[in-house]
This record gives structure tokens, sequence and C-alpha cells, in this order.
């Protein structure tokens, strides 16, 4: 059984495949269980929602597998659940002389038969060393050449993606500067159907990320009050005429091409030098889900540093279709782990992936940052603003204060010690019991117009906001 933990953390598509699979490791999941040590196989039989179980192999030498259920996802959640038990509950696995039918099946069609053994070099009849040479040099004439024309065809298709952003990008300025001209107030009225036009014109020309942001900002809007809306289109426009001209000045940018056209392979990000690595102690401060007008949702999992000597953060991000229901998270707001993070390249590193988890952590206080010296609360999103401009949510950590509710029912974090001083206007409803409580430390998210909470601190202990 040559699994660990470590090995199926890195082998999972997702941090949400991973949070399914460990609900299936019950032994009551699995009616049937087997292993054969010569073969170097396990299977199972994992109970699903329909009538059939699912079946399941998995190769612990090379670690391959297959199942038969239909996700698209590569392992499955039960294909890691077997390697889970396989890892943690070995006894699980009754020995088994010979493997089922659907087992040898599956080793038939994805192992080829060993070649024959050489046989003895003798006479005429035996093919001369010089040929077999001649023959070796050949092939490896053609293998270089078949990685030749390999990557020129990847030069040639980047180049190509590179010409149509930069053309889309062309678009979009043009399409800036049209809202302007129509006004500000028809841009908010309309920007559903105007957002959505040229978020379709850019997906053509393979600026899909971007079209991504733009088919949002309706929703962003709309969740403001009528009279802020003007001043918040400015600077979602503002933030989209930043981001163009960044890239044009540096269109191999991994951060811009991530923002623009497409993300790096959670491999691509693993294996690059310029990804910084942390290992520390985490802990999650919350989540936000957003339902996208592409049928994608996206799930977001705030982390703060514990180690750290300023407050410093990360995300955890990961989307699924809508149509796929909420999904189980493997982390939940609070926890506390040991784990070794690699950021995704950036002027301001905050998407992460967990490279390796040790394990957990004990509970307690988040370390004592000086926050009460802090003067200015939006002090860390000026500094994410100088590095990156374009970036949407920059997450605080916000001094001593209060949350207070106005006449008109929106919630505020006032500043501790200062009535009359900062007071940031909180997203959505405030829970009642919040009102008036007095909070050492509050984490929060900024998009420019709107705090939306995570966590806080306060005499009673960690507070749950998200």
């Amino acid at each position: 059984m040559e699994f660990d933990l470590k090995t199926i953390e890195a082998l999972a598509p997702d941090q949400a495949s991973l949070s399914a699979a460990s609900k299936l490791t019950k032994r009551s999941n699995w009616p049937r269980l087997e292993r054969n040590e010569q073969q170097a196989l396990i299977w199972g039989e994992c109970q699903g929602s329909g009538s059939n179980p699912y079946r399941v192999v998995v190769d612990t030498g090379d670690h391959g597998y297959k199942c038969t259920c239909p996700s698209r996802k590569f392992p499955c959640k039960h294909t890691l659940a077997l390697m889970w038990i396989a890892a943690t509950a070995p006894a699980s696995f009754a020995a088994a002389e010979s493997s089922p039918e659907w087992v040898n099946d599956w080793l038939g069609r994805r192992r080829k038969t060993t070649p024959p053994p050489a046989q003895p070099i003798a006479g005429a009849a035996a093919k001369s060393i010089d040929d077999a040479a001649r023959t070796d040099e050949s092939a490896a004439v053609e293998d270089v050449a078949a990685v030749e024309r390999r990557e020129a065809a990847q030069r040639k298709r980047a180049e190509d993606t590179r010409q149509a952003v930069s053309a889309a990008l062309d678009e979009l300025d043009q399409w800036i500067a049209d809202q302007l001209r129509l006004g500000l107030s028809g841009f908010v009225d309309g920007s559903s159907d105007r957002c959505r036009r040229i978020a379709a014109r850019l997906v053509d020309m393979k600026a899909t990320a971007l079209a991504g942001r733009i088919d949002e900002i309706p929703s962003r809007l709309m969740a403001l009050r009528s009279e802020e809306r003007p001043d918040a289109a400015i600077r979602e426009l503002g933030k989209l005429v930043l981001l163009a001209k960044a890239w044009r000045a540096a269109p191999d940018d991994p951060e811009l091409k991530r923002l623009v056209s497409t993300s790096e392979t959670r491999e691509q990000v693993l294996a690059s030098p310029d990804a910084r690595q942390v290992e520390s102690f985490w802990e999650v401060l919350g989540e936000k889900i957003e339902s996208r007008r592409d049928g994608l949702v996206s799930h977001s999992t705030w982390l703060l540093d514990l180690k750290s000597t300023t407050p410093q953060f990360a995300v955890l991000l990961d989307y699924f279709p809508a149509s796929a229901g909420r999904r189980s998270n493997a982390f939940a707001p609070g926890d506390r782990f040991d784990a070794r993070l690699v950021f995704y390249p950036a002027r301001k590193p905050l998407r992460a992936l967990v490279a390796e988890r040790m394990g957990d952590v004990m509970s307690g206080a988040w370390p004592d940052f000086s926050l009460g010296a802090t003067k200015d609360p939006l002090a860390g999103h000026a500094s994410y603003q100088d590095a990156a401009p374009w970036i949407t949510d920059c997450p605080l950590l916000l001094p001593p204060g209060a949350i207070l509710v106005d006449d008109r029912g929106t919630g505020w974090w006032q500043a501790a010690g200062d009535p009359q001083g900062i007071a940031l206007p909180i997203a959505g409803a405030v829970n009642q019991t919040l009102l008036g409580l007095d909070l050492a430390a509050t984490a929060a998210l900024w998009d420019g117009a709107r705090l939306d909470l995570l966590a806080a601190q306060s005499g009673f202990g960690r507070l749950d906001l998200s």
C-alpha cells in the first residue's frame, strides 16, 4: 500500500475533491475492498446514489486508476477515497488470490504485452549491430524533428493568441470610450446587456478571463445604492484600462496572462521558479461564494498567516458548475493547519495552492500585529493598489473597532476611540448580535466601496462573520 496523504493531496485535482473523498472513507460506503500484492493492485466497490456501486481500481505502483463513475474530474472522489483508505486503514482490504474480471479487463487495455526476450545474435539471420545502430540513430533524428515541430507549433499558437488578445484589448478600449461618451448613467442602467455583448466578443478573441471579469461588473454595481453606482462604474472601467495597459507592456507576464486570457495549471504553478513558497501555520478566516453569469460558481477560501509579523493573506480559489450544487470544502472557517503554500506568481501574491499539509494546529488568538497603532485602516488596501491596481478584493486586518447600523439599515465598521473618525460601510445584512461589540481585530475584504466581513477577534474569542 504505497500511499500517504501527501501523495493523495498532490494527485487531487482540487480541494473540493479532497473534501468529498474524505466523506467516502467510511467502511460502510465500501461493500467490497480487496488487494492483490503481486499485481500491486487495490480495488473496491463504492455505493453511490444509484442501485449499482461504482467500481474503482488503483495501481499502487504507478498510481494509475479507473472508476466507473461519470465524474469529469481525474482522479474522482471515489478514486481518492480508495487511496485514502489504503493510506490510513490498509487492513480494510481483504487479500485476493485473483483479480475480478473487470479489473483484468482494465489491466489488459492499460498495459502492453511484455516484449519477448531478445535472442542471441548468430549467423546471417541476426541483425548486424551496425544496422541496429543506424536504425537507432535515424529514430533519434526523427524524435528531434518531432520535438522541433511541436515546439514550433506551440510558438505559433502562442503568437496567434497574443495577436488575438491584443486585438481584443483594442476593441475593449474603444468600448470603454463609447461608454464614457454615452454617459455613466446610461452605462449603469444598461450595464447588463452592454457588458454581456463585449464579454462575448472578448471570448471569441481569446481574452476569456477578462471577459468573465467584465461579465460580473453589473452584479457588483447593482449591489450598491443607486447614488454610488456611477463612482463604482468609473473604478471598474479604470481598472480595465490599467490592466490592458499593463498587458501590452508585458504580454508574457504570468499574472497578466492569468487575468486576461487563461490561467496556469496546478502543475505549472508548482514547477514555476517564480512561485513563492511559504511554510507556516494558517487559519481559515472565511469563505466567499459567488454565482457567476457564465454558469460557474466561484469559491474563495481566505487564509491568514499566523507566523508572519505583519498581516499576510492567501486565498484558495476554486470554480465549479452551478448545476453541480453546493460543494463541500476541505476547510471550515476557524480551522488551523500547518502547510506549505505555493503562490501563483504575482506582484502582490494572494492566490495559492496547498502543496503540502503537515497537520492541524491548536486554536488561539491571532498574533499581535500592533493593529492598535494603525491610523489608516485602508493602508493595506493602498499597498495592494500601488502594486496591482486591477485587484478587486483586497484583504484587510482592521484595528480595534465596532459594528454599527445607520438609519437606513446599512452596517458600518467604526474605528474604536474616535466616534467622528474613519467608518467603512459593510456589504449585506449585519448580524444584530454584533452591534456595539468591541472587536480587537476584524478580517475583511475591501472592494473600494464595501467591506465583506470574514472573521473577528473579541473578548468572546473568534467570531465567524463570513
